[in-house]
């Protein structure tokens, strides 16, 4: 008997990133053995292009397997994309070796009658980017062709530059030109948010952030949450997830989320660096918490809580502070050799001649 029983009071579906050791029927005896009401996992190896087929029994006991523990996988399933499928590259013999295992992945996702599948979107590198959105829309159009009911979920992402989906617009694009819009979506990573420069620490940013979201891309298109604190600074650009309170973002915002009303119905998925599925089942537990927090009567167990969890990860926000502030220095060292000495002096003396000329007229 799990120590995590499954909650089937909460209003959340608060899950996480499952391993499918032993095959993928055993992620749902895995989801359900730490509590989740939702769960994601890899549909084969991220490490290979290539992977064996399921055998049908694999497939029909991944669904007794559902039926079962109460999972239904069109809307409680978050497969996970492999990390080097790349839509929007320009190179097109890698592009199209990325989209031959995308469409593995979706068809496997229908195999099993999952209904979701989320993945990153890509960088264009060096290309033009808004060429390379336009390339990334017509493999998703292209996939809806060839598949039936699965809903393609574009991640945003950390980074900057050619990155797609580190910033809002980008997912918009995208979306605006996908032809059939009831089988796209958007997962927001709370570590990548933050780390692409979107406060959402407090309050007053958490709530600025959905309402810029719901402006730019809307909130019809959010399919899901992947939840994880952030090691790195805000803005600082980098993936690196934290387990929850430990980062930057602290426990403030995932107290937010646990009341946020426009988040109930959708995977919320823990993709925290826990080295043992257990580490999850306390997690859950810890966000099944803040659900029910009342500020009369949990005040100083939150503040407790949260306190003891930025101590536990002190050494490492030191060290991720240290690495960004040396960046930045590097960074703008170099803005400061590339502008000329007398940059400033040669604009006063441009704007003085402009000025002679207009006045000897």
């Amino acid at each position: 008997m799990s120590q995590f029983a499954r909650c089937s009071t909460s209003n959340y579906k608060f899950g996480a990133h499952i391993s499918t050791a032993g095959g993928i029927s055993k992620s749902v005896t895995n989801a359900y053995n730490i509590g989740c009401n939702a769960f994601a996992m890899f549909l084969k190896s991220p490490r290979k292009w290539v992977s064996p087929s399921y055998s049908q029994d694999e497939i029909d006991q991944f669904k007794a397997n559902c039926k079962e523990l109460g999972y239904d996988p069109l809307t409680d399933v978050l497969p996970h994309g492999q990390y080097f499928i790349n839509l929007a590259n320009p190179e097109h013999e890698k592009a199209e070796k990325s989209y031959v295992s995308f469409l593995d992945d979706l068809r496997r996702c229908e195999q099993l009658g999952i209904g979701l599948y989320n993945f990153h979107p890509g960088s264009s590198l060096k290309a033009d980017h808004e060429t390379q959105l336009k390339q990334l829309a017509s493999y998703i159009n292209k996939a809806h062709t060839e598949t039936k009911f699965v809903k393609i979920v574009l991640e945003n992402m950390a980074g900057t530059g050619t990155l797609v989906g580190s910033d809002l617009s980008d997912l918009k694009k995208v979306i605006e030109m996908v032809d059939d819009k009831t089988r796209v979506g958007v997962c927001i990573d709370t570590c990548h948010t933050f780390a692409a420069g979107y406060d959402i620490s407090t309050r007053q940013a958490f709530d600025d952030f959905w309402a810029e979201f719901d402006k730019i891309v809307g909130f019809k298109y959010l399919s899901a949450i992947h939840l994880n604190d952030s090691k790195a600074p805000l803005a600082a650009n980098r993936d690196l997830h934290e387990k929850l309170g430990e980062g930057f973002l602290g426990l403030e915002v995932f107290k937010l989320v646990t009341q946020a009303d426009f988040l109930r119905g959708i995977p919320i998925i823990l993709e925290t660096p826990q080295p043992q599925d257990e580490g999850y089942g306390d997690e859950i537990k810890l966000l099944e918490w803040l659900e029910n927090f009342s500020e009369d009567t949990h005040l100083s167990e939150f503040d407790l809580k949260s306190q003891n969890l930025q101590e536990n990860g002190s050494k490492s926000r030191k060290e991720q502070s240290a690495k960004f502030d040396k960046k930045t220095l590097k960074k703008n060292a170099k803005s400061t050799k590339k502008r000329p000495k007398d940059a400033e002096t040669d604009i006063a003396k441009q704007l003085g001649a402009k000025r002679v000329k207009s006045d000897q007229r």
